[in-house]
């Protein structure tokens, strides 16, 4: 069984997408492992790198060159100064050379050696062939998919164990929804109790909170520059940011000097329903606002859906609970992990795989989940959050707008923040003595949509208002 860490699902990169940037980039960071592995590395002169299906169909809209050309350079999206990432690739594209990674120079032309091809791979919409060449003589080719979420897979590897990001087994492997329920029961845990033991097997507790601190200090940056940075996104179709306006009819008149210190200034804002809205949405547009710009962001599963789980936990630590800190902040995030390594396992948390279901609507899932047992919820009532919110995502298209993670990709975020919250509270208020639908259905009901869904609607910028809507319009 495939254990999935926190670390797994919410990891720290660089915009604008999981599947179509950081993918790629960890792929080349892969690829490179892999020459030197082989013992290939040093020979390289030259590489050439095909792009297959979604990747190839909105790669430019989602900087997927760019991301390769980083990964190939051996930069690490967790750390890169992203206001370095113009001028890093500005020098390779002048000087057709690259530190291949950051090690040997060799010859690389990322307009002739980055190659777009529209055919779609059997395994996954996701496809990269990356091949190296001595000279004239190819020494090796290697194909990776990016199966969302940051998540991949060499091709090789694809049914062996050694494809699996964690060996060892956890003392609670989960598979499913109704496993984690029985667990819960059986040790008298909450989720986030069971998961922490999972985690506990891999690493120490200190480790796990000084991780989890790293997570959640991303997140409140990422809002923290949304809210404060004006103007227009990049990428051509003159989106203007929208959560710098809607925040400076937000803010109160606390002074603060960073975002540590931004929350106390919140909390001292005026609290009405309409606030409430304004301010959750405020938070989610700013984080996807960010990472539309090649900022950096948490998957939460995905980049495309990295506002919704950082909107609901701001919105508990600003509007419904001003005491809660990191016991809060740790027990959110381990909740919203598990249930996103549910729909992981039992379906998909890749667009190009399942349309915005997979991205949006899992993490409404996750966030609702988690938001419940912050308010005291029983582990049946989270599991009846999540479905919930998932429920009302069923059939979402992926359909970017040139292929940018903008529309209408940032207002969903602000949109399953909210459903997550109402999730959370027809939850609270039911007896699951009285459900219906399990989670378990749920998911298996996404990913049959997943599957019946046409392509087009898959992130390929083939239908929906990929195609209604005229960029020279926008």
């Amino acid at each position: 069984m495939e254990c999935i860490s926190i670390f797994d699902m919410l990891k720290i990169g660089v915009g604008p997408s999981s599947s179509h940037t950081l993918g790629p980039w960890r792929a080349a960071e892969r690829w490179i492992h892999h020459l030197k592995k082989e013992q290939l590395f040093s020979q390289v002169t030259s590489v050439k790198v095909d792009l297959y299906g979604s990747l190839s169909l909105t790669g430019k809209g989602h900087a997927s060159d760019l991301a390769l050309i980083l990964g190939l350079a051996g930069k690490d999206p967790e750390y890169i100064p992203t206001e370095d990432i113009p001028t890093i690739i500005h020098e390779i594209k002048t000087n057709n050379k690259i530190q291949f990674g950051n090690e040997l120079t060799i010859d690389f032309n990322p307009e002739k050696d980055i190659i777009f091809d529209k055919e779609f791979l059997p395994f996954h919409p996701n496809g990269i062939k990356f091949t190296a060449y001595n000279a004239c003589f190819k020494i090796s080719t290697d194909t990776y998919y990016s199966i969302g979420g940051g998540f991949v897979v060499r091709e090789e590897l694809i049914h062996a164990k050694e494809n699996i990001a964690i060996h060892k087994t956890f003392p609670y492997p989960i598979q499913n929804a109704k496993e984690l329920e029985r667990y819960c029961h059986q040790e008298q845990l909450k989720i986030s109790e069971i998961v922490l033991e999972n985690e506990k097997s891999l690493r120490s507790e200190a480790e796990i909170d000084f991780e989890i601190g790293r997570i959640w200090d991303t997140m409140l940056e990422s809002i923290y520059i949304g809210c404060h940075t004006n103007g227009s996104l990049p990428g051509g179709l003159n989106v203007r940011r929208r959560a710098f306006d809607m925040y400076q009819k937000l803010k109160g008149d606390i002074p603060y000097e960073n975002s540590a210190n931004w929350i106390k200034s919140i909390r001292r804002t005026e609290v009405k329903f309409r606030e409430i809205l304004k301010w959750v949405s405020c938070y989610a547009l700013s984080v996807n606002e960010v990472n539309a710009a090649l900022g950096r962001v948490v998957t939460a599963p995905t980049n495309g859906s990295a506002g919704v789980i950082p909107a609901v936990l701001l919105y508990y630590l600003t509007i419904e609970n001003h005491h809660a800190g990191f016991k809060e902040i740790k027990q959110f995030l381990l909740v919203a992990s598990e249930i996103g390594s549910i729909f992981k396992k039992g379906a998909t948390i890749s667009a190009a795989m399942g349309g915005c279901q997979a991205e949006i609507g899992v993490s409404s899932a996750m966030a609702a989940g988690a938001l419940t047992e912050l308010y005291g919820g029983t582990p049946e009532q989270v599991l009846m959050a999540s479905e919930i919110a998932m429920e009302h995502h069923l059939g979402l298209t992926c359909d970017p707008i040139g292929g940018l993670v903008q529309i209408p990709c940032i207002e969903r975020n602000a949109m399953g923040a909210i459903k997550a919250i109402n999730a959370a509270e027809l939850a609270l208020d039911s007896d699951t003595k009285n459900a219906k639908v399990s989670l378990d259905k749920v998911i298996e009901s996404m990913y049959e949509t997943a599957k019946d869904m046409n392509s087009k609607y898959k992130e390929t910028s083939e239908g929906g208002l990929a195609v209604s809507v005229n960029i020279s319009d926008c």
